[in-house]
């Protein structure tokens, strides 16, 4: 099993669909080196805006880019690029529904050592809320590649949150994304837990664990949060004993958020395992945050073990 940093997937990425498509321009906010549209800048300087510290700015001039017929990407950490621009994304882009990719890195608790100023945990619900805009979150660098495409080929706003750190591939290579389409990467039968991003892999080592209790779950990769296929989710809660989400970002209007309503009237128990309503911290490492705030194999043992007791 190998292991990529999505970030750099991500600019590479641009590169390739770059040489393809002309109409293709990235805008950054002075973070070119760490969310890698450095990649971008080298071999495209002519397509390349460097627009500082001025993140408003930014996604204004991508909305007046995209008018004009281009495919901009526009970058910053995922904390910054929804809370600091939500009016211009609001006014200019999803009131339009213009056609600007918004690229949010670092995202979640992935920035583990700059603490809460820099970790954005509420960006999937900030842009989820607004009409017109899809909201993608890639489980690894594979799916990151596939994502990228469809962003380019859709037409429409969209936002795509960034892990950080390097993540295992655990995505099928050959499996086409489809927007809206929720993914089985494991089969059970007693708990659905419905994952996004990183927290796919800590799924899917729980999965591993608790088989050996008897207890099997299916492990169901929701990268795309908006649209996303109601029926698909239905059908794969139905006959279990319970549900899991896991997500690494707020409680409130994420991940738990969708699937509660998707499965609203059902007698079914949910066991959302999230931040729970504060912000993050710094630390030394990654996996110690997440530890930290329960967002690892433990919790979804232990929410298993809740549902079936």
């Amino acid at each position: 099993m190998g292991y990529q940093n999505c970030r750099v997937v991500y600019g590479r990425m641009l590169v390739d669909l770059g040489k393809k498509n002309d109409r293709i321009v990235v805008l950054e906010a002075d973070l070119g080196k760490s969310t890698m549209t450095s990649f971008f800048q080298e071999s495209f300087p002519e397509r390349y805006f460097e627009m500082g510290i001025a993140e408003q700015n930014m996604v204004s001039t991508a909305a007046g880019l995209a008018i004009s017929g281009k495919i901009p990407f526009v970058n910053s950490f995922a904390v910054f690029l929804t809370g600091r621009v939500y009016d211009q994304i609001r006014q200019s882009i999803c009131l339009g529904k213009v056609n600007v990719k918004i690229v949010g890195s670092s995202c979640g608790l992935s920035d583990f050592g700059d603490g809460a100023t820099h970790q954005g945990i509420e960006d999937m619900a900030l842009m989820r809320i607004l009409p017109n805009m899809s909201v993608l979150s890639p489980a690894d660098g594979i799916e990151t590649k596939k994502i990228i495409e469809a962003a380019v080929d859709y037409e429409g706003p969209v936002y795509i949150r960034l892990n950080r750190n390097e993540m295992p591939d655990m995505t099928d290579e050959h499996e086409k994304f489809i927007l809206g389409m929720p993914v089985v990467m494991r089969h059970g039968t007693d708990i659905t837990v419905f994952a996004t991003g990183y927290m796919v892999w800590k799924a899917l080592k729980a999965a591993e664990m608790l088989e050996k209790e008897g207890i099997s779950l299916k492990v169901v990769n929701v990268s795309s949060m908006k649209p996303i296929n109601e029926e698909a989710i239905k059908d794969l809660s139905t006959g279990m004993k319970g549900i899991i989400t896991i997500e690494e970002h707020t409680v409130i209007g994420g991940l738990a958020s969708i699937i509660t309503f998707i499965l609203r009237g059902w007698a079914i128990p949910v066991e959302p395992i999230a931040i729970n309503d504060v912000f993050g911290q710094s630390a030394t490492n990654y996996e110690s945050l997440l530890d930290l705030y329960n967002l690892n194999e433990s919790a979804v043992l232990r929410a298993a073990k809740k549902i079936l007791s």
